[in-house]
C-alpha cells in the first residue's frame, strides 16, 4: 500500500491545457475517484501517474519516492483499461502471468501467484480457458487479476465498466470494492458515472476543464456541491438564480422571479442583495395534495403539471412554474388530478450557490 501525491501537475497538448496545475492527495489504502465528463482531463491525469503521459509541470510521489521521473514500467502500477487489453492469443492463465514473466518471477511462483489471483477474482479454474471462451465481465475480472498479481504498489482503473451492460456493471462495482478491501491496495478510479463514482469511492475529485471543482466525500459531493457546475453534474437538481432578500445566520431568502424560497445556506458567503444559484435536488420538493398546507417552514412554488416518466420505484415528473422554469421532481406515487400543482420546498436540503460558479 502507499499513499499519492499530485503536486501542481500540468499537462498542455497544443492550445489545449489538458490538466491545468492539478494538486491533490490520496491517501494510503483509499479508493479514490476522478470524476468528470469528457475531455475533463481525468484520463491525462492517470495516464500521468501511471507513466504514459509526462509531465509538463509539477511533480507526482507514491509515499516519499518522487516517480514522475520514472519509466512506466519502474513503478509498481497496476492497470486495468477500458478495452480490457486482454491478449486473445493468450489463455487465461498466461495473461494473468505476463506481468510476472516479465519482471521474472520463478516458474513455481508464478503459477501460485496466478491462480490466487484468479480466485480471488472468482475465476478459479478458468487458466487453461481462451479469451474468446469467456463473457465481458469474466474478461474484465482477468484484466484485474493481471493487475494485482504482480502486487502493484496502486492500482488505476481507466473507466473499466463503460463496456459491460447495465446489469453487470452494478456486479462489478461490488466486485472491484471487495478486491480492494481484501487486499487493502490505493485505488485511483477513473469515470464519468456519477453512480459508480459514488458508490465505490472514499473520495471523489470532480474535475472540469483541467480543473478540480471540487473534492471530498460522496455524500458532501452530492449533498453540499461547491459549485453549479458539481450540483448539475452529479445526479439531477434543479439550478435557479435568484437574489439574496434577508439574511439571518445560516438562514436566508432567496428571491426567484417574483417568489421568496427559504434555504439553510451552511455558511456559505451570501450577503443581502448578493445574485446566487440554487440547487434543488428532486428529492428536496414535495407535491403538497389539494386542500393540504405544506410542511412548516417550507416554501412553495405553483405550477402546471408536465411531462410524466414511469421509471417503476419511482416516478419522475416535470413541473413549469410562472416563470417558464421547468422543474423536476420524484415521487414514489406518481401525481394524480388536476394540472395546476403546489411543490414545497425543504429548506434544509436547498443548496446556496455563489452565481458565477
Amino acid at each position: 500500500m502507499t499513499s499519492i501525491t499530485i503536486d501542481k501537475a500540468a499537462r498542455t497538448f497544443g492550445s489545449v491545457r489538458a490538466v491545468d496545475g492539478i494538486s491533490l492527495d490520496v491517501r494510503d489504502g483509499e479508493f479514490f475517484t476522478l470524476l468528470g465528463p469528457s475531455g475533463c482531463g481525468k484520463t491525462t491525469l492517470l495516464r500521468m501517474v501511471a507513466g504514459f503521459c509526462p509531465l509538463d509541470e509539477g511533480r507526482i510521489l507514491f509515499g516519499d519516492a518522487r516517480i514522475d521521473t520514472l519509466p512506466a514500467h519502474k513503478r509498481n502500477t497496476g492497470m486495468v483499461f477500458q478495452n480490457y487489453a486482454v491478449f486473445p492469443n493468450m489463455k487465461v492463465g498466461d495473461n494473468v502471468a505476463y506481468g510476472l514473466r516479465a519482471r521474472n518471477v520463478s516458474k513455481a511462483d508464478t503459477e501460485r501467484r496466478v491462480e490466487a489471483a484468479l480466485k480471488l477474482v472468482q475465476l478459479g479454474g478458468y487458466g487453461t480457458r481462451w479469451p474468446y471462451q469467456l463473457s465481458g465481465g469474466q474478461l474484465q475480472r482477468v484484466a484485474i487479476a493481471r493487475a494485482i498479481v504482480i502486487e502493484p504498489h496502486v492500482l488505476l482503473l481507466d473507466e473499466p465498466l463503460s463496456n459491460l451492460d447495465a446489469k453487470l456493471r452494478v456486479e462489478m462495482r461490488s466486485e472491484i470494492r471487495r478486491i480492494q478491501k481484501m487486499l487493502g491496495i490505493t485505488v485511483l478510479y477513473v469515470t464519468h458515472d456519477q453512480e459508480e463514482a459514488l458508490s465505490m469511492s472514499d473520495r471523489i475529485a470532480v474535475m472540469r476543464s483541467g480543473h478540480v471543482e471540487q473534492c471530498a466525500e460522496p455524500k458532501v459531493i452530492y449533498e453540499q456541491p461547491a459549485t453549479a457546475f458539481v450540483a448539475n453534474f452529479v445526479g439531477t437538481t434543479n439550478l435557479l438564480k435568484g437574489t439574496v432578500v434577508t439574511r439571518t445566520g445560516n438562514d436566508v431568502e432567496v428571491k426567484v422571479g417574483t417568489t421568496g424560497i427559504k434555504a439553510d445556506a451552511h455558511g456559505a458567503a451570501a450577503a443581502v442583495g448578493q445574485g446566487v444559484v440554487l440547487s434543488l435536488r428532486p428529492e428536496a420538493l414535495r407535491l403538497v395534495a389539494s386542500g393540504e398546507a405544506p410542511p412548516p417552514g417550507w416554501s412553495t412554488l405553483v405550477g402546471t403539471l408536465g411531462e410524466t416518466e414511469y421509471l417503476g420505484a419511482l416516478t419522475r415528473f416535470q413541473v413549469k412554474v410562472a416563470d417558464g422554469t421547468v422543474l423536476q421532481l420524484m415521487s414514489l406515487v406518481p401525481p394524480q388530478g388536476d394540472a395546476q400543482v403546489t411543490i414545497a420546498c425543504d429548506p434544509s436540503r436547498v443548496v446556496v450557490l455563489p452565481e458565477d460558479a
